[in-house]
């Protein structure tokens, strides 16, 4: 049997009994830093053999842990903090054990989405979570637009050297709306900050975030507006002019040059 266990996100005590008596009990932990993992296996009295598992090595130590499932031995899988697979490690090793019809649990606990969406206060009856964007723009773009309608709350995951381009992205994708930048949850700092879009993240970005955008509550009708002012609409929402012209094309069904030479209007002197 292989465990997918949980573990703290910050507090070591934020971890179910059932998982200490899982991992005392494996033949084998995997961990994505057998370094990270020895303090909190350490804190619970837990001395077992350990292998990396990491984003890097995710086949070829997968297909080792195949191998000493099918011997007979238990594995857990860890994470350096909260739930294995959720934008950690391990949904490649899910796949190989369905292809191998091998036995496989999850010992459910901690991670950081949920705790973050209670703190914020936006809405909890519907969300998408997004875990950390692509870091190519055009590939951040591409999702981004999937979601851009929907009414329901948005959550990324963000490391702090990229938080405020992301926010700014954000701002540029979606238009002015509510957003509540969590960290450091479950220990002594944990702070939640509210701020609109518009005006950026206040303060100076430390440690990992939950960055959570309120959805759209705005049902507007473009097609009472005149082409140009359909552009300048986006436009004042601070979405960059070429994604702009791409928009309106598409929801007016224009040739994009026809929309680019309203761009070119507005620039010719009275």
């Amino acid at each position: 049997m292989l465990y997918f266990v949980a573990t703290p996100i910050g507090n070591l005590k934020d971890i179910s009994y059932r998982a200490v008596e899982v991992l005392s009990s494996v033949d084998v932990i995997a961990c994505e830093d057998t370094r990270q993992s020895l303090k909190l296996l350490s804190a619970y009295n837990v001395k077992k053999p350990l292998v990396a598992y990491h984003k890097f090595n995710e086949k070829e130590e997968g297909a080792k842990l195949i191998e000493l499932l099918k011997t007979g031995k238990s594995v857990a899988l860890i994470t350096d903090a909260g739930t294995p697979v959720i934008s950690d490690p391990g949904n490649v090793l899910v796949k190989m054990l369905i292809e191998e019809g091998l036995e496989y649990t999850v010992i459910p606990g901690a991670n950081a989405f949920v705790p973050a969406l209670v703190l914020s206060g936006f809405d909890a009856s519907k969300f998408a979570f997004l875990g950390f964007l692509p870091e190519k723009n055009k590939d951040r773009t591409a999702l981004i637009e999937k979601y851009r309608g929907l009414d329901m709350t948005l959550i990324f995951y963000c490391a702090p050297h990229d938080l405020v381009k992301t926010v700014e992205f954000l701002y540029g994708a979606l238009g002015d709306r509510r957003a509540c930048a969590v960290r450091e949850i479950t220990k002594l700092h944990e702070s939640v900050i509210h701020f609109d879009l518009s005006d950026g993240y206040p303060e100076e970005p430390r440690g990992e975030y939950v960055l959570l955008v309120e959805g759209n509550e705005e049902t507007f009708d473009f097609s009472a507006l005149t082409a140009e002012e359909h552009l300048s609409y986006y436009i004042r929402c601070g979405v960059d002019v070429k994604e702009a012209i791409k928009r309106v094309a598409r929801e007016r069904n224009l040739p994009k040059n026809e929309v680019y030479k309203l761009t070119i209007n507005e620039k010719k002197p009275e």
